[in-house]
């Protein structure tokens, strides 16, 4: 048993208003954090931080692989084998190299409508990896 404590309310960028998606801290009934609560090990670091008269910055970086569904393995590879280490497609560098780039765009519309503070959204290393 958990007892959740609301700390960020977001717009639903999939069903829409009046929906929200509240992210919550949890706790367990003696209110101590949860073993996977980690914002509340960040908040004590970052409370350190400003203690200190330190303004702290903290960001996050999503990184992911878009699959392909009938071969199972990530767009943009060979049907049979993989593709050459670090090639051409390093960092998403030419259009004849991004894959999945309508689905990484509509992500990041739907986080800019949610409200998230995101600064922006880049290929990886990997052919289908965001």
């Amino acid at each position: 048993e958990v007892i959740l404590y609301p700390h960020a309310v977001f717009n639903d960028p999939f069903r829409g208003a009046p929906n929200v998606l509240v992210m919550c801290d949890m706790n367990t009934p003696q209110g101590e954090p949860i073993p996977s609560n980690t914002r509340h090990a960040c908040a004590q670091v970052m409370q350190v931080a400003m203690d200190r008269g330190l303004e702290p910055w903290f960001g996050i970086e999503q990184e992911y692989f878009l699959y392909d569904k009938e071969t199972n393995k990530p767009l943009g590879f060979p049907r049979h084998g993989n593709p050459d280490p670090q090639g051409p497609y390093y960092c998403g560098v030419g259009a004849v190299h991004i894959y999945g780039r309508d689905v990484v765009d509509a992500h990041y519309r739907a986080c800019l409508y949610a409200g998230i503070k995101i600064s922006g959204v880049n290929g990886e290393v990997a052919p289908g990896q965001w």
